[in-house]
């Protein structure tokens, strides 16, 4: 929760930093624009908490594994605004951190499979943040932010 928390305050200001021309870099040839990043995160986060929520409710349903950069390209990141984007970052991770706060600890223990990988809800929680600060790590890095 903490991280989830943290995160949700210092990724809308590190972004809101960035220009228009930062939002649409790419460090190199087909790699993901920062707007295509951000999407991606939030598509992931959904993907995940809709994991968390099935295995939370007890549901032993192997559920299947999605290909990103499938998605990216079809997301249209590129005709939206940074604003639309964090909008939806943000509704995205506030629906996260209500869903979390009302799990206890028989539902944070629950197992399920999510692409072919044994996995609790907790997990997936720890996934969520992880997932964003590889993304963050990624853009400091890379786009030299």
């Amino acid at each position: 929760m903490q991280a989830l928390k943290e995160s949700a305050e210092s990724t809308p200001v590190f972004l809101s930093t960035l220009t228009p021309s930062q939002w649409e870099h790419r460090y190199a040839p087909n790699k993901w624009s920062i707007k295509e990043v951000m999407v991606h995160v939030t598509d992931s986060e959904r993907i995940f908490a809709y994991r968390a929520l099935r295995m939370a409710r007890g549901d032993k349903t192997p559920l299947p594994g999605f290909e990103q950069n499938d998605y990216v390209p079809l997301s249209k990141a590129s005709d939206r605004s940074p604003e639309s984007i964090m909008s939806e970052y943000r509704a995205v991770r506030n629906a996260t951190i209500e869903m979390f706060k009302n799990f206890d600890e028989d539902m944070l223990n629950q197992m399920g499979t999510a692409s072919n990988t044994p996995v609790s809800v907790l997990a997936l929680g720890f996934i969520i943040a992880g997932h964003e600060q590889h993304h963050l790590n990624i853009l400091h890095e890379r786009y030299l932010l």
